[in-house]
């Protein structure tokens, strides 16, 4: 079996049995078709099922010299993950990856903005663009959804249930979850709806288009929030996600039981929730260093 013919396959089987959604097969498809091409500069017979461990651990110690720590940890991991499908499939007997190591990576918190940062990220959009009320929507809708962007962007109108004051939302692997969405922001989404804009065929029910009716793309959202964090002048690595870290956290802080915030970010695992209760607790310790007189 060739590299393509295995690529393809492993695809097809993370969206049908997987269930996972277009960007994240494309990451895999990305990191898969990385080790690929190093295989294949290596001019010897390296297939997907003649592959050895030698030959993986020389492509990890040359990943370790162009990416950085976490981007090598998240190609790894995709490359375990592929093999163990050839394994579970039969194109191989045994996996090569189970002695490859993930590098190891310091712990960081991303950046969160206070809710006097966001409601200036959202002030900072230009009032006389034409899409101030399309993109304050959304900015709004990051943060007080907690949505993803991918959720963002294929948000439609029939996922809009003002009435109950809910938005489904779709997130990974296509799943259902329910968000309480604030007055505020339903009116803010009721004017963008107003002024309407014709969408292209097959686009009529999504909420945000693009100039040319269709769908937003990530790097348009990732433009529309640099850019009003510019205009706002906040002076932090901000990006569509740090307005979903920045949703989160605020909720822990105020006492939010934590497997309620699980439900509404959508998170599969309990333990990816969990850290947000560690962001708070450093949030209290700096708090007590910077302003308690023991701590002097």
């Amino acid at each position: 079996m060739k590299w393509k013919k295995a690529i393809d396959a492993y695809s097809f089987y993370l969206r049908l049995e997987q269930g996972l959604s277009d960007n994240t097969i494309e990451s895999y498809q990305f990191d898969v078709s990385r080790l690929a091409r190093y295989c294949e500069s290596l001019k010897r017979k390296n297939t997907p099922v003649l592959l050895h461990a030698d030959t993986l651990k020389d492509f990890v110690f040359q990943l370790s010299k162009e990416v950085q720590p976490p981007t090598q940890s998240r190609i790894v991991s995709g490359i375990k993950r592929f093999f163990l499908f050839l394994q579970l499939e039969g194109y191989r007997n045994d996996n090569p990856t189970q002695l490859l190591e993930l590098p190891k990576i310091r712990k960081t918190f991303p950046d969160t903005l206070s809710t006097q940062e966001v409601d200036a990220l959202i002030a900072g959009i230009d009032i006389k663009s034409k899409h101030a009320y399309r993109n304050r929507c959304m900015l709004e809708l990051l943060y007080s959804c907690g949505l993803r962007v991918s959720e963002l962007t294929r948000l439609n109108k029939s996922d809009l249930f003002f009435e109950k004051g809910l938005i489904r939302i779709r997130g990974k692997g296509d799943k259902m979850r329910w968000v309480p969405v604030a007055e505020s922001t339903s009116k803010l989404i009721d004017e963008h709806k107003l002024k309407g804009q014709m969408a292209s065929k097959g686009f009529e029910d999504r909420l945000f288009l693009n100039n040319r009716g269709k769908e937003l793309t990530r790097n348009m959202v990732f433009t529309i929030v640099k850019n009003a964090a510019l205009r706002a002048e906040i002076n932090k690595k901000i990006s569509p996600h740090t307005l979903r870290h920045s949703y989160a956290t605020h909720l822990v802080e105020n006492g939010a039981d934590i497997q309620l915030v699980q439900h509404m970010m959508g998170h599969a695992s309990i333990t990816t929730t969990e850290r947000y209760i560690h962001m708070s607790q450093r949030h209290l310790k700096e708090a007590i260093t910077r302003f308690h007189p023991r701590a002097i």
